[in-house]
């Protein structure tokens, strides 16, 4: 959802084509509300100080962000249109055959990844059209790094149980969670169909999908999620992402966590409410996302502004206040969010949201979960962490570092 800001900022470790996500929930970025869903979620409000812009819309002809590099380009490249993420389950063995598995499985998944970012795959569904774009990132799940033992961040670990969560097991969770993000649909069916496959040949199975996309806006512009306000206004720049988004010195340094949270929107029955009482709830306002103690929608939010009777001109359960830095020691999340529509009363958030440690999201999270006001309007029904792995160099394979 929201997130509340400053600046301009340029999104961490990508060229200055920053994207952010603003106005509604707090995830990703930053979510609607039971959590960061809409709360740091759906219209998350961003952790992040600083004005970003809308996520690009890359042109046919743009080039892909290249797969190789010290860090995934899932996280870093330039938000594009359309998602699909999904979760694999390795099957149980004993911890050695099970890092011999996981070691041919990452290494498929680097191959198939790599020559479908390159424009290299040999299946013919990729080739012939308009430039894929595609980026994506692989992330293991804290179940998988304990039961092998695997070299992962010490904090890394599940999310604790949220009020008003009703988490569906089948749609969270995972062994290993990637993401596709690319220009459209297409290339991330085929792609997720390649995966899949690589998959099964290492004994895994997919245990769940969910795509995902952003309006079309214009250049330069905020898109809206789908309660109708702005979503992606402020995520923090490479100075604030070396603090709260990547990991510190060491084997962790071009790491980060994914958190994930789907989170359904009653869209129908927050529309339903006057405007004046949607922007309360949000603390923004719908015509343009302006806070409501600024004149323009990049002013920062002043949560401690009142008006002439002692009261919050943001007022106290309002979705900006609640995922405001000011009130979590300038703590920020990197929100990359996108919505989805699986159902006429099934749409809603995907909120994505990358820290150094789960810590700041759960933080935020239980500050959404006690009071947020548009916690009447929101769901979180699926949820998972993942350690995104950092990237590699030509010739390498994902998750070197595991092994350490």
């Amino acid at each position: 959802m929201h997130a509340e800001s400053g600046k301009a900022q340029e999104q961490p470790g990508a060229v200055r084509k920053g994207v952010d996500r603003r106005a509604l929930i707090a995830g990703g970025g930053a979510v609607l509300a039971a959590g960061v869903g809409v709360g740091v979620g759906a219209g998350v409000v961003a952790l992040g100080r600083g004005r970003s812009t809308a996520p690009p819309q890359p042109s046919a002809a743009a080039a892909a962000p290249p797969f190789h590099g010290e860090r995934q380009a899932g996280v870093t490249a330039p938000q594009q249109p359309a998602t699909l993420l999904l979760a694999l389950d390795l099957a149980p063995a004993a911890v050695s055959d099970g890092r011999g598995v996981l070691r041919s499985l990452l290494g498929e998944l680097t191959r198939v990844l790599a020559e479908a970012a390159g424009g290299t795959a040999t299946d013919p569904r990729l080739r012939g059209g308009e430039p894929a774009q595609l980026s994506g990132l692989v992330g293991v799940g804290p179940g998988l790094a304990a039961r092998l033992g695997l070299n992962v961040p010490p904090a890394l670990a599940e999310l604790p149980a949220f009020p008003g969560d009703k988490l569906e097991p089948a749609r969270g969770g995972g062994d290993l969670v990637v993401q596709l993000c690319a220009a459209d649909r297409w290339p991330l069916t085929v792609v997720a169909e390649l995966l899949a496959a690589a998959a099964r040949s290492a004994g895994a199975t997919v245990r769940w999908t969910q795509p995902g996309f952003l309006p079309r806006t214009p250049p330069g512009t905020t898109p809206r999620n789908l309660f109708g306000y702005k979503d992606g206004t402020a995520n923090p720049d490479e100075a604030a992402a070396q603090q709260w988004v990547w990991g510190p010195p060491g084997p962790y340094r071009h790491g980060t966590v994914l958190v994930y949270r789907r989170i359904r929107m009653d869209t129908a029955g927050f529309a339903a409410l006057p405007e004046d009482r949607r922007d309360l709830a949000m603390g923004r306002r719908l015509v343009d996302g302006t806070p409501l103690t600024g004149t323009a929608e990049h002013d920062d939010p002043d949560i401690y502004t009142k008006n002439p009777d002692g009261s919050y001109v943001i007022p106290n359960s309002a979705h900006v206040r609640l995922t405001s830095p000011r009130l979590d020691s300038g703590a920020r999340m990197l929100r990359r969010g996108y919505s989805y529509d699986d159902a006429p009363d099934d749409r809603g958030l995907l909120f994505c949201a990358f820290v150094r440690d789960p810590e700041q999201f759960i933080r935020v999270q239980n500050r959404l979960a006690a009071k947020d006001a548009l916690n009447p309007f929101l769901v979180h029904t699926a949820s998972a962490v993942a350690y995104v792995l950092p990237g590699v160099p030509e010739g390498g394979v994902l998750g070197e570092g595991l092994w350490a």
